[in-house]
């Protein structure tokens, strides 16, 4: 099956957050709801939210977000949001997502992308083949921004 990963965009919020709802919903505390949440977020210049599709249909989706970092010398970007639906070949579909978010945390001036660090051993070993090492609680990955040239 062949999958395109592009910028979301708001007629798009409904189906990643149906496949999202279990992750989303345990982590749901504000006042907005997740939903409402990643609408805002897809005009964002600080956040990038990317879907996977086939077939015109929403299989995926990952949010990066963006924040300073005076210690790590630049943006440090957060892999917020990470879901595939369970129908779909998961790894393929993970490996898409994490590449296009490094190449954009690239692009933006990250000199990291770190992640909560999952319970489950097989989704870590995603995380490891895309070049994440366990750091505490965290996956980290260092990355060289665009245009800079001797970083890891």
């Amino acid at each position: 099956m062949e999958y395109l990963v592009r910028q979301a965009r708001i007629t798009d919020i409904d189906r990643l957050a149906a496949i999202g709802r279990a992750s989303l919903r345990d982590s749901a505390g504000g006042s907005l709801d997740a939903a409402d949440l990643l609408r805002q977020l897809v005009y964002l210049p600080n956040a990038s939210l990317l879907v996977a599709e086939t077939r015109r249909v929403i299989v995926g989706g990952a949010l990066l977000v963006l924040r300073p970092s005076v210690i790590a010398g630049g943006y440090v970007g957060t892999v917020d949001l990470l879901v595939v639906a369970p129908d779909h070949d998961t790894d393929r579909v993970t490996d898409l997502l994490l590449e296009e978010l490094l190449r954009s945390a690239g692009n933006k001036g990250c000199s990291a992308v770190e992640m909560a660090q999952p319970s489950d051993l097989v989704d870590l070993a995603r995380l490891e083949r895309s070049g994440f090492t366990p750091s505490g609680p965290m996956v980290r990955r260092s990355l060289a921004a665009a245009g800079k040239v001797g970083r890891p």
